[in-house]
């Protein structure tokens, strides 16, 4: 099982981290190693080797097939699900690993930062790019998107990444974060919520 995540596909997330509205000449592909799953409501560990870990709140992607070199008229072929999911990222470290032009493995790979919630059929939701989608934090709303505002469509990035990877069942899609990232802390209460289905729970120790 393969975890594919994207960086920078919503304009106004890239604002708040860069200072523009930029959109990439290609998709920005980033992957997580399978320990990096967290699911069942398990709790996510804050990490002791970060001063800030933020949430990053994305529409998830479930691949249903063997695919590779897809055409984007066939990608949707081969997803069958959706959830919501969170990119823990070590902002601290992203940002000195970035200033020195370093892989992001360690920011955004370590153990337990891929947490997703219960998958719900494609066919049981609307538009897959017109989703909404948020989180609440200790009951407060902090992070809202819409899959309409992604700057690469779900079914361009499954194009696109079965170009340099097979594609295989199981493997996930992390699709981007939209504005309004932030930092979690322990014992806060996380909930993701993809159209009116609460779909993602889970505590931070």
């Amino acid at each position: 099982m393969k975890i594919f995540a994207v960086g920078m596909n919503y304009a106004e997330h890239n604002k708040e981290l860069h200072g523009t509205l930029l959109k990439t000449e290609a998709p920005v592909i980033f992957t997580k190693a399978d320990s990096a799953l967290l699911k069942d409501r398990k709790p996510f560990f804050v990490p002791d080797f970060s001063e800030r870990v933020d949430y990053e709140t994305e529409v998830v992607v479930r691949i249903c097939r063997l695919g590779k070199c897809i055409p984007e008229r066939f990608a949707h072929r081969y997803y069958d699900a959706m959830t919501v999911g969170i990119d823990f990222t070590a902002r601290d470290l992203q940002q000195q690993l970035r200033a020195k032009g370093l892989p992001w493995e360690i920011c955004k790979g370590f153990d337990g930062s891929a947490a997703i919630g219960q998958w719900v059929e494609k066919e049981r939701l609307p538009d897959v790019q017109a989703l909404h989608f948020h989180l609440n934090i200790n009951g407060q709303t902090v992070q809202e998107g819409c899959t309409s505002d992604m700057l690469y469509k779900v079914d361009e990035l499954i194009s696109y990444i079965s170009r340099f990877f097979t594609l295989k069942t199981g493997d996930l899609l992390f699709t981007g974060t939209p504005a309004g990232v932030g930092p979690v802390s322990i014992g806060d209460h996380l909930e993701g919520w993809i159209e009116e289905r609460k779909v993602l729970e889970l505590n931070c120790r």
